[in-house]
């Protein structure tokens, strides 16, 4: 029987503030039961387990990024919109870490949940609404959607791992990725010979 005061949602914002503050490779469903002051088997009323966890804190993760981009592109297009969009999914991975990576990681959770959650829809609304700025559209968009996502991944997962050891700032070199992302969004290559557009 659930334990009076515990729901799935705060169960989950327990667990998301441990994975910030832990690692979420260090999340364990004893962990979150010794911050919510219950025993372990409390949780499992609300949650199946530590993967529905995981999947619920990518979900709370996406909405929360979404809310910030969203505000961040708002009435902006272009160049202006970009950085937009990048500062602030930068500054997500920044803040919460824990919460960021499990953005990252495929959701094993129970697909009505993913349905109802409006944060990775409006993600992805956002994304190619900005994108159609650049006047791009299909393939051209899902092509720059993967080439926006792993520059801005690959940026922060380094940066979190201390990968940028070189003395120029890594901010300098953020903004000139940004920069060449704008150029490059601006002037998209036609496609190959022979290949779909």
């Amino acid at each position: 029987m659930p334990r009076a005061g515990l729901t799935a949602e705060r169960v989950t914002f327990a667990a998301a503030e441990l994975a910030d503050e832990l690692g979420l490779d260090r999340l364990t469903m004893a962990k979150v039961a010794a911050r919510l002051g219950v025993k372990d088997a409390s949780l499992y009323g609300h949650v199946r387990g530590l993967d529905e966890l995981r999947g619920r804190i990518a979900l709370l993760a996406a909405d929360e990024k979404t809310l910030l981009i969203a505000e961040a592109t708002a009435g902006r297009a272009g160049k202006e919109a970009l950085v937009g969009y990048a500062d602030a999914w930068r500054a997500y991975a920044h803040r919460h870490p824990g919460r960021y990576l499990a953005t990252q990681l495929p959701v094993e959770i129970d697909p009505e949940l993913v349905a109802a959650a409006p944060g990775p829809r409006r993600a992805i609304e956002l994304t190619y609404g900005m994108l159609r700025g650049y006047g791009l559209a299909e393939p051209d968009l899902t092509d720059a959607v993967r080439l926006l996502r792993s520059t801005f991944h690959g940026f922060v997962a380094l940066e979190a791992a201390g990968g940028f050891a070189h003395q120029r700032p890594a901010q300098d070199s953020w903004e000139r990725a940004l920069d060449a992302l704008d150029t490059l969004l601006r002037n998209w290559p036609a496609p190959r010979n022979g290949a779909p557009r």
